[in-house]
């Protein structure tokens, strides 16, 4: 089986679009502001995006404020094509942990991670439906770290499930993560040094 190209999928469903004079309307999952700028910079141009930052995995409460904060500010001052909206979703822990329960000791990259993943992009299709927008999809491919066949393959899952649209990517092609690394200094954003969840926390602790 060929592996796919999302990157090019993405791109190819972008000018069919725009072929058509069409900006559709899309729910961007966002798990960070550093990840989403190249991610807001690129898809701003073809999409009127509706950024959600719904990530309940974000641990401490003070750390899950302080990377809010960061995302509406970056909103507020990147120029856009289509300037984009901002959703909060719940800071619901107690899902996240229940969802974690007995995956806590597996390592970064696995299972828990994959079943986080899940949860977000399920949050994202459940808003993209609710609110009547075409696509969803998520930041977190842009990540060296993320595994981007697994999302998509979520992602699709979902869309089926969902009836909305699931927008395949690869952010990190096309030098896309080296780009939000340099949005991320123009623009002095804090970034954080783990993925967030307490269990990344304990994990970057012992490196």
């Amino acid at each position: 089986m060929n592996k796919r190209n999302y990157q090019k999928e993405l791109e190819e469903k972008i000018s069919f679009h725009v072929s058509r004079g069409e900006v559709p309307s899309l729910l961007l999952h966002s798990c960070c502001a550093p990840c989403s700028s190249y991610v807001l910079e690129y898809l701003s141009q073809y999409f009127q995006i509706t950024v959600l930052y719904y990530n309940p995995n974000i641990y401490p409460k003070e750390e899950y404020a302080h990377r809010v904060l960061e995302q509406q500010r970056f909103i507020q001052m990147f120029p856009m094509k289509h300037p984009a909206a901002f959703i909060e979703g719940n800071y619901d822990t107690d899902r996240f942990y229940e969802m974690a329960k007995g995956m806590e000791h597996l390592p970064e990259g696995g299972a828990r991670c994959a079943a986080c993943y899940e949860l977000r992009l399920r949050e994202a299709a459940e808003y993209a439906r609710r609110l009547e927008i075409s696509y969803f999809t998520t930041t977190l491919s842009i990540s060296p770290m993320k595994n981007a066949q697994k999302l998509n393959e979520i992602g699709e899952r979902l869309a089926e499930e969902y009836g909305v649209a699931y927008l395949c990517s690869d952010f990190k092609k096309k030098n896309g993560y080296l780009r939000s690394t340099q949005i991320s200094k123009e623009y002095e954003m804090y970034r954080q040094d783990y993925c967030g969840c307490v269990f990344s926390m304990r994990n970057n602790d012992m490196k």
